[in-house]
């Protein structure tokens, strides 16, 4: 079960922190990753990390913006969000793979969305110009 936390409403260049904790034993051993969805869009890539925080991706449009991070010790991941636009607004996600991958096989893959099972619940994040 994931649990997303930290959203809310921030000025155009602002930041904001977002967490998703997971429970369960086995949350080191899987990658994670953020995906948002804005109104009338579908849901689109934001950034992943693999199982031991070592690799991150990013989607082009949050790239040098955004920073994703996990804490396995905590069973959390986190999204750091500087630089907020408007263009960011929407509800974000954060999603956990159905299976554990290698780092490769899970960064070729990390963008689609049939990777993933287990999704959090929505944080709402609003930016305002």
């Amino acid at each position: 079960q994931l649990q997303a936390s930290g959203g809310g409403l921030v000025q155009a260049g602002g930041s904001l922190r977002l967490s998703c904790a997971a429970s369960g034993r086995t949350f080191s051993n899987y990658a994670m990753a953020w995906f948002r969805q804005a109104p009338g869009k579908e849901r689109e890539f934001v950034a992943a990390i693999t199982w031991s925080g070592a690799i991150t991706d990013y989607a082009d449009s949050v790239k040098g913006r955004f920073t994703i991070a996990r804490d396995n010790a905590k069973n959390t991941v986190y999204l750091q969000m500087n630089s907020l636009t408007s263009e960011d607004t929407g509800v974000y996600y954060c999603a956990k793979p159905k299976r554990e991958y290698s780092s490769s096989e899970y960064l070729s893959t990390a963008s689609t969305t049939d990777v993933y099972d287990s999704w959090g619940q929505g944080t709402q994040v609003t930016v305002s110009s």
